[in-house]
């Protein structure tokens, strides 16, 4: 009888650990790069130099703690991440928590937007667009991303997870519907769309009042609404879609406050675009050609648009899809609660030098190898989201003399490595060459972070929809067979940790559009990729330790860069820093554009992390309020330089007059900072006359 009584008593104690609750945290942070002068990162374009700030960028953190486990997840607005970003940001993290979080254990994921501030990646080829290293973006990064791990722990909560998914469509168009079509025609058969129309999320909620406190959105879109004629640093799309779910969450709070965090974070996007109404020849308004995306022989005139009539429109359109399909999944009755232990493994791994036995569809087996990283013709070539530049096309097999010549002068490949990453022809070859450092990396980080049967496979580049399906699918199957959860849910989450460009599927890598171009690991790159992932998810589940792997090399103190430190600033005779140049109108309605302008200094001397260089703010009572920052969407910061010889600069401010505001009297704040000769950094504010919204 007491037997059965103990063996009743340890039945009731394993369901209680079954169903209880996790300790959760969500914290976010400001990690808005250089608004000015620095090159944006994604387009690779010179001209694409930054002049003002749109929406600043944030970095929002969650931590998932069992009681035995703690795992974090970090999604931040930018580009991408890199080995130096993360190795910094846990050092930083150490000096405060000792060993609670490593490279195990944390998962820093980039949005991927192409209209932020470039040069903290480190590897050459990636920080050359941008003219080298850019110590301000990657402090603002590291900083940032730093910080919101640190609300996320201060803040942790009993709490339980909910997971939701739906379709959205109307969201998102394959960009390379030729490549896709290589893929066999009974695969493509199981799928209805040639991209992913599925929106995932999970939703954190607090116990004590059954508050929801943070989302995390998973959908397959590229943050390149804002095209690469952009000027002011933006979070795109999912982005601004996270902004806007954040302030319809907390009761209208100013982006960057409130409790609760809400991110829309990267997935298998790597062919996939928002502009919907898909690519025309700008020139004729007839289509592009389909495996080229050319227009008479020129890439550069192959555009895509849409969905709306300009990129801010489309921006917005794309935003709101993905906010309403949120709000929809975030509302469903009856969500799968998310139970279980949670795990994580991670493991460095030597792409060039890594290999697999896999199984071909006649059933024989083949010995596969990575190669050594090089880009190809088509990756010059550009996407029809960003054309590149020269006679560069998609879909390129062939050699240019002109252009073999060039790139042997430079770095030419041998034999081996053209036999390799055939049938691309090698453009540049980043993997011959490590003068005066890394041009590309060769070490990754594979890496999955299980919350019960949620599974985040953790990816270092853009997968392909094929690809990340393939992966995904993969992933979930070792689970399942190794005695993980039934019902696991894998979730690919992009550009995490560091970025190696792309990885299409070997079908797709044949065409060798912009995707298989950019593969750079050679044709097999996706099925390492997923012989590694099945190894990492079932030692995982099995609790096995696998071995570390080579550690990247830490190159920081062999950076270069052809970026120059910001320039003093001056005003014109009889004027100050803050002085208001042109003043609003006295008077005016909804639908109007409010624009003022400041004498001012370079943005670049501070960012303002977790402030504003603007304020829009609404009399009420004896105080002012501020109604809107640089942060929101109705409003826009333009800086330019007026006289290169005095140093003289222009502040322009923006507010568009929405119909939700209210009629009163308002008035519009600027702050700053100015550096002097003698290399001293100064703040300012400055402020307009008070005018009327009727």
């Amino acid at each position: 009888m007491k037997s059965k009584a103990i063996l009743a008593l340890l039945a009731l104690s394993c369901c209680a650990l079954v169903d209880a609750d996790y300790q959760i945290g969500v914290g976010r942070a400001d990690c808005t790069g250089p608004a000015a002068e620095i090159i944006f990162m994604g387009y690779a374009k010179l001209s694409q130099v930054g002049c003002g700030l749109h929406l600043r960028q944030f970095s929002r953190a969650f931590i998932v703690d069992d009681g035995e486990n703690r795992a974090v997840f970090v999604s931040i607005d930018s580009l991408t991440m890199n080995h130096g970003v993360r190795r910094q940001v846990l050092k930083n993290l150490a000096a405060l928590y000792n060993d609670t979080y490593t490279e195990k254990n944390l998962v820093l994921s980039g949005t991927h937007s192409h209209s932020t501030p470039g040069g903290f990646l480190m590897d050459l080829m990636l920080d050359i667009p941008c003219l080298g290293f850019v110590q301000e973006s990657f402090d603002s990064l590291v900083d940032g991303i730093t910080q919101s791990i640190i609300n996320a722990h201060e803040s942790m909560v009993e709490g339980k997870i909910f997971l939701t998914s739906g379709t959205l469509l109307d969201a998102n168009i394959n960009r390379s519907p030729a490549s896709y079509l290589y893929n066999p025609d009974e695969e493509r058969a199981k799928y209805d769309y040639d991209v992913d129309k599925e929106m995932v999320q999970l939703k954190f909620v607090r116990s004590s009042d059954n508050q929801p406190i943070g989302a995390i959105n998973w959908f397959a879109v590229h943050p390149t609404s804002m095209n690469n004629t952009n000027c002011l640093v933006s979070s795109d799309n999912v982005g601004y879609a996270s902004i806007q779910l954040e302030a319809y969450l907390n009761n209208g709070a100013l982006p960057g406050t409130g409790e609760f965090v809400g991110a829309f974070a990267s997935s298998n996007l790597g062919d996939v675009s928002p502009n919907t109404k898909g690519p025309i020849c700008i020139d004729t308004g007839e289509e592009c050609d389909f495996v080229t995306s050319t227009c008479n022989g020129e890439a550069k005139t192959c555009i895509a648009f849409g969905p709306g009539d300009n990129m801010v429109e489309s921006t917005s359109i794309i935003a709101g899809k993905l906010l309403d399909k949120a709000k929809e999944l975030f509302d469903q009755a009856e969500p799968e609660e998310v139970t279980g232990p949670v795990k994580y493994i991670h493991q460095y791994v030597d792409m060039p030098n890594e290999k697999a036995t896999i199984t071909l569809a006649n059933g024989t087996e083949q010995e596969i190898q990575g190669c050594p990283p090089a880009m190809g013709y088509s990756f010059a070539g550009g996407t029809t989201d960003g054309p590149g530049e020269f006679d560069f096309a998609q879909g390129t097999i062939t050699d240019n003399p002109f252009w073999d010549a060039v790139r042997n002068f430079v770095f030419p490949p041998t034999e081996e490595e053209i036999a390799c990453h055939a049938p691309k022809p090698i453009l540049v070859n980043t993997g011959g060459v490590d003068f005066p450092y890394s041009w590309q990396a060769r070490i990754v980080t594979t890496q999955i972070l299980l919350f019960g049967q949620v599974a985040l496979i953790a990816v270092p580049g853009e997968f392909t929809t094929m690809s990340g399906r393939r992966l995904r699918e993969a992933v979930q199957d070792t689970i399942i067979s190794n005695g993980g959860p039934e019902n696991t849910k894998p979730v690919l989450t992009g550009h995490s940790n560091v970025y190696t460009n792309y990885i299409a599927t070997p079908e797709e890598y044949q065409l060798q559009r912009y995707e298989g171009g950019s593969t750079i690991y050679g044709p097999q790159t996706l099925n390492l990729y997923i012989n590694k992932f099945k190894q990492l998810a079932a030692a995982m589940v099995k609790g096995e330790t696998l071995d570390p792997g080579p550690t990247p090399h830490d190159f920081s103190s062999q950076l270069i860069t052809l970026v120059f430190p910001a320039a003093a600033d001056g005003t014109a005779l009889g004027q100050n820093f803050g002085d208001c140049l042109q003043q609003p109108a006295e008077s005016v309605s909804s639908g109007d554009t409010v624009v003022v302008k400041f004498a001012g200094g370079n943005p670049r001397h501070n960012s303002l992390l977790g402030s504003s260089y603007i304020s829009v703010e609404k009399a009420t009572g004896d105080d002012w309020v501020v109604v809107a920052t640089d942060a929101n969407w109705e409003t826009r910061y333009l800086w330019k330089r007026t006289n290169s010889d005095t140093g003289e600069n222009e502040v322009t401010i923006e507010w568009d007059v929405g119909e939700t505001v209210e009629p009163g009297e308002y008035r519009i704040r600027h702050n700053g900072h100015y550096k002097t000769e003698s290399g001293a950094i100064n703040p300012y504010e400055g402020v307009t006359q008070s005018f009327t919204v009727a």
